[in-house]
């Protein structure tokens, strides 16, 4: 209870918080992500959680799977069709140049092995903007550059998980069973079609139209069904999610407008739930046994290798020069990364340990980071942050009197 009881005071306070952190730095994701260090065993003490409690899988699973899906309600097929040849560039070209990017230092500076070095540098690859509201939740940013970040981010989730499970495979020393892995990208590509392209469909017939109070829970239910028959079938569920917010955006534009707001607020509190918890595993004890090595690699990955990666996959493009800067440094380190971290702890692989500490602290600096520059670099768009927002009773009284 000492952690539901956390996580209700601290979404409290970040509710009550979020007109100013909209305007600053200050950073909501930031604040879930403290007060799990403060309220796990490096702090307090209070709730005592271990990387391999089913507890952190779950709900990094959950989030994970909740923000694609609402992620791809944004990407229809149009919108992927007019933004293809950038978010091609930044999947084909950037994805593979941050593996190896990631991987070199992992082993000069750390000294892994080259498989573990890669497999680092699969876990490191994909991108989260969730952590980048103010560039990527803005409708008047760039809509190209929206997009661009977007599709990256909930494409190369599901992309990169071949790429861990073949690297995961070589640094045990066992061989990868390519033709499964395979199977399972296409069978959440698969499900992540067809469930939605069924649902719709029945959904034209006059008999199923839904009161307009619960059209919400339309989207919602194909989400639940869609993530329940990943996990019966193995399917890739994180390509299957974005896939399938793509196509209702697509087939039910109406649906997926109604089922927006209902949406992003699942996934912001799944989110944030998800980073209280991965919080209470950055121990003292857990950053003290990283060398210098390992700390360089993390800033490395965030600073050096993500932006040199995305601006070389950018080159002669249509994008501005603000915007190119904008979409290489936005590259934050989220759930899909803690989701494949902890395979490789539980992997048993030499390493295992080691890797998901170096996993952990680069997503912890990248939230730092990433979050706390959202709205400095909105601003360097020529873009101001929202103004005018009511602050208590008395705050909701002026603003409705100036609407007026």
């Amino acid at each position: 209870m000492a952690l539901v009881l956390a996580f209700g005071v601290v979404l409290l306070i970040s509710v009550s918080l979020s007109g100013l952190a909209a305007r600053t730095v200050l950073s909501t994701a930031l604040l879930f992500l403290l007060a799990g260090a403060v309220i796990g065993q490096g702090g307090l003490g209070l709730v005592r959680i271990s990387p391999g409690d089913p507890l952190v899988t779950s709900l990094a699973d959950v989030a994970l799977f909740t923000v694609l899906f609402t992620d791809g309600q944004r990407a229809s097929l149009p919108a992927l069709r007019e933004g293809w040849k950038l978010s091609g560039r930044a999947l084909g070209l950037g994805m593979p140049l941050t593996m190896i990017g990631v991987a070199f230092p992992a082993h000069f500076l750390v000294g892994l092995d080259w498989p573990t070095a890669l497999l680092l540098g699969a876990i490191l690859s994909p991108t989260d903007p969730v952590f980048a509201s103010a560039i990527v939740g803005r409708d008047d940013v760039p809509l190209r550059l929206r997009r661009l970040l977007n599709v990256e981010s909930g494409l190369n989730d599901g992309l990169a998980l071949p790429f861990v499970l073949i690297f995961l495979a070589t640094a045990a020393h066992t061989s990868t069973d390519l033709g499964r892995v395979g199977i399972e990208l296409v069978l959440g590509l698969v499900l992540g079609i067809a469930i939605p392209v069924v649902v719709t469909l029945a959904w034209r017939l006059r008999i199923l139209a839904a009161e307009p109070r619960l059209q919400a829970l339309g989207p919602l239910a194909i989400a639940v069904m869609l993530y329940a028959a990943c996990h019966l079938t193995h399917a890739n569920p994180y390509l299957a999610a974005f896939v399938a917010g793509s196509a209702l955006a697509t087939l039910d534009r109406v649906a997926a407008e109604r089922f927006e707001p209902l949406g992003d607020l699942a996934s912001e509190v799944t989110k944030f739930a998800a980073l209280l918890v991965f919080g209470t595993l950055i121990t003292p004890e857990r950053l003290s046994h990283l060398t210098v090595g390992g700390w360089a690699l993390a800033v490395l990955a965030i600073v050096l290798v993500r932006p040199a990666a995305m601006l070389l996959s950018l080159l002669r493009t249509p994008l501005s020069r603000r915007e190119r800067s904008a979409a290489a440094w936005f590259g934050p380190k989220g759930f899909a990364s803690v989701v494949y971290g902890l395979l490789a702890l539980q992997s048993g692989i030499p390493d295992s340990e080691l890797v998901f500490d170096l996993v952990a602290v680069t997503i912890a600096l990248s939230i730092v980071l990433h979050s706390s520059t959202d709205v400095p670099v909105a601003r360097a768009l020529r873009l101001e942050p929202p103004d005018h927002l009511p602050c208590g009773a008395s705050g909701r009284q002026e603003h409705e009197r100036s609407a007026t």
